[in-house]
């Protein structure tokens, strides 16, 4: 989370967050026709509710991942001191801002699917009561803990805040979900597979044939004239613990204490736990940025799809900042819609589909040359020969201004490119 300022230096008007107010109408920036992929300006209420009416989205997305603002009654500006977004709702106001709109995302969310809301301490239990009133306890899945910067020489008398929180639930108890695995490390191979098979040289561990329970069955009778440990079954039949045996996959020490071998080739890596040291935000981190001031780590939001979604799901972020969770769901070939009611999150994203990020440095150095990673193409899904004419003027608009382009037809918005 980034930092907040006073409000004395915000240069633009104070919005507290009235859902009812005109001015939260909004626009659809850029959809297009042939496929769910859309980016809206305006109130994350007033849209979702206008996407209730749409059929082909209404309990069809299978992913949300939401940023919010988290209740520190502050404001928040770029790196190059451009006014982003105002966070200023706080207490009962903010927990009736988060309900309104959650339970529009849930009648959004496929019965499948899954949704992320990303916090920090401050009101991550207060929404946890929300969503386990929402979507029910039952569906609670994780309180992810992300660290999300380096280490502070912290001058409070308390420890270190380094960490923020992802609450993960699903929808219902039947849910997409693709377990993920960091990879082994050389150190933890040594130390998790410490043994090698003399007959074959394959590298493994070995592990307790037996597991913490009594059963009636056949996993609680004698096998190979022992009994399990007391208070505990084997953890396979018998006659899979005799092929195992057959199979060389048990061994057996001086004392004829039977154990298992797990093979590091079988292994697809690590199974990933709930505390995430490697996802620091951007501007942590010596890489690419759109500087935002809330911008999240593009491999993290990888990691969030890759779990709860397929290839060709629709993923949604109504709070899309600066379009990371989009950026992300394009390259691993998801459909998006994105979210936002600030203008500079409009620029920063538009900006970022055409030009891709640059580095901390350049964000601060207007002089120094840009070194740009282009990140996604919001023509990718046309070929070079589908509607060239439209394709290219279109492109020619965005790249001399920003446009409003829904099916085909487009007009100049008041969202300049900055110049590059």
């Amino acid at each position: 989370m980034a930092t907040g300022i006073p409000k004395t230096k915000w240069n633009g008007e104070l919005h507290i967050g009235n859902s009812q107010n005109e001015h939260f109408a909004f626009h659809p920036i850029w959809q297009n026709g042939n496929t769910p992929n859309r980016l809206y300006f305006g109130d994350n209420l007033v849209v979702m509710r206008d996407l209730l009416n749409d059929e082909s989205i209404k309990g069809k997305v299978r992913l949300i991942y939401i940023d919010p603002p988290y209740a520190t009654n502050s404001v928040f500006q770029t790196r190059k001191q451009q006014d982003a977004y105002t966070d200023l709702l706080t207490g009962e106001a903010y927990l009736s801002f988060m309900r309104e709109r959650i339970l529009l995302m849930k009648e959004l969310l496929a019965d499948d699917g899954s949704i992320y809301v990303h916090l920090d301490n401050k009101m991550v239990f207060n929404i946890k009561i929300l969503m386990d009133e929402i979507f029910g306890a039952v569906n609670f899945r994780s309180m992810i803990t992300r660290k999300k910067c380096k280490s502070k020489n912290f001058t409070k008398n308390s420890f270190g805040n380094i960490s923020d929180y992802i609450l993960f639930y699903t929808k219902s108890t039947n849910t997409v979900w693709n377990k993920q695995y960091d990879q082994w490390t050389d150190e933890k191979i040594l130390k998790e597979y410490p043994f090698i098979e003399v007959e074959t040289g394959r590298r493994h561990k070995r592990v307790p044939i037996h597991a913490p329970g009594t059963r009636n069955g056949t996993t609680g009778t004698i096998w190979r004239g022992m009994m399990p440990p007391e208070g505990k079954h084997w953890q396979f039949t018998p006659d899979k613990l005799d092929e195992l045996d057959r199979k060389g996959e048990i061994y057996w020490s001086k004392n004829g204490n039977p154990r298992r071998k797990v093979y590091l080739d079988e292994s697809n890596g690590i199974s990933m736990q709930d505390i995430w040291l490697d996802y620091l935000d951007v501007n942590n981190q010596n890489t690419q940025t759109t500087g935002y001031p809330t911008e999240k780590n593009i491999e993290m939001l990888k990691r969030i799809i890759l779990a709860s979604s397929n290839k060709g799901d629709l993923v949604m972020d109504c709070f899309a900042g600066s379009g990371t969770t989009l950026v992300a769901a394009d390259e691993l070939h998801r459909n998006w819609i994105g979210i936002d009611i600030g203008s500079e999150s409009m620029k920063v994203m538009l900006n970022r589909f055409q030009n891709g990020t640059q580095t901390l440095d350049d964000h601060l150095n207007e002089d120094k040359p840009v070194e740009k990673i282009k990140r996604v193409d919001l023509f990718s899904d046309q070929e070079e020969d589908e509607q060239p004419k439209v394709t290219m003027k279109v492109k020619q608009h965005l790249i001399n201004n920003y446009t409003i382009f829904v099916n085909g037809n487009y007009s100049e918005t008041e969202f300049q490119l900055p110049t590059q």
